[in-house]
């Protein structure tokens, strides 16, 4: 059973002292930033800063993934070759972000064979692609297939209301505002997409941060929008959002009980479908039911 995903703190690489407290928050995944957070002429500075702390730093057994430059920049094969040969089986994924064609997956997980293999690594490095820009979007099928290694996508909302020509609505860019705007949900049909690509490989799928950090009902709303739209999961920006996300994407004390009552129900599954308190059940809604009981007891919910 893989480790939960639903809160992946992005931390900026430069600033050192944040991992530490990284390391002590309630986020499943800590992820170490060597992009957007991180200025031009902090790059190398910031990379030495991320190795420092994966050899000195207790993560509590936290998932600890690294966001690369992209493959287009001049930046990205160091931060993947230095970092990768510093931290050895200290990294659980390498987040590749504003892949726009598969061809910048197999690049990096060709590159990771290689790395894998000369250091002698046991565990695979997993990838986190993110779907960013309209290319991406319309690649997003071929690249959530272009390598066994890739555990999951994530959305970018900012790059991608950039690569449309969308509007700036708001001071972040990531979420804020939309009722103002649009009558529904404004990013139903890319992050639909990207769960839907994520979803037929077998992988996660992570929606896009929520940028005001100080409002909390906005997140909540955020969050629970791209719960119900299959989303596993979603970055965050700041420590004070980590308590809401987890809240919205752990399994509710009533779907697990529901859950329980489903499996009993359906037995070895071989009847099909099923009745449940009057209600017809077929072997769909188990398969739902199997991943929340399953969660769940990762959770130690059940």
């Amino acid at each position: 059973m893989n480790k939960p995903c639903r809160s992946i703190l992005s931390v900026p690489g430069h600033k050192e002292k944040m991992h530490a407290s990284a390391a002590l928050s309630q986020a499943d995944v800590i992820m170490l930033d060597l992009e957007d957070s991180v200025p031009v002429d902090k790059k190398e500075a910031a990379r030495e800063s991320i190795m420092a702390s994966l050899s000195s730093v207790n993560f509590n057994q936290k998932s600890i993934y690294l966001r690369i430059n992209s493959v287009d920049s001049p930046f990205a094969y160091k931060d993947l070759i230095q970092v990768v040969e510093s931290a050895r089986e200290g990294l659980d994924a390498i987040v590749v972000p504003k892949v726009n064609h598969e061809g910048d997956i197999h690049f990096i997980s060709r590159l990771l064979d290689g790395l894998e293999m000369a250091l002698g690594l046991e565990k695979q490095i997993r990838i986190q692609a993110c779907i960013e820009t309209a290319q991406g979007l319309a690649r997003v099928r071929q690249i959530a297939g272009a390598a066994d290694r890739i555990s999951s996508l994530a959305f970018g909302i900012a790059d991608y209301q950039a690569s449309i020509g969308a509007g700036l609505i708001s001071l972040s860019g990531h979420g804020e505002n939309e009722d103002q705007v649009y009558a529904g949900h404004r990013w139903h049909f890319p992050i639909s997409r990207v769960v839907m690509a994520a979803k037929a490989q077998g992988l996660l799928a992570l929606d896009a941060p929520y940028g005001n950090f100080q409002d909390t009902d906005g997140l909540r709303k955020s969050a629970g929008q791209s719960r119900a739209l299959g989303c596993d999961g979603k970055w965050v920006i700041h420590p004070d959002q980590i308590q809401v996300v987890n809240q919205v994407f752990t399994p509710a004390p009533e779907e697990i009980v529901r859950a329980r009552q489903i499996l009993d129900a359906a037995g070895d599954q071989s009847t099909g479908a099923v009745a449940v308190q009057g209600r017809m059940v077929d072997l769909a809604t188990v398969r739902i039911a199997r991943r929340v009981w399953e969660q769940a007891i990762f959770l130690e919910l059940a």
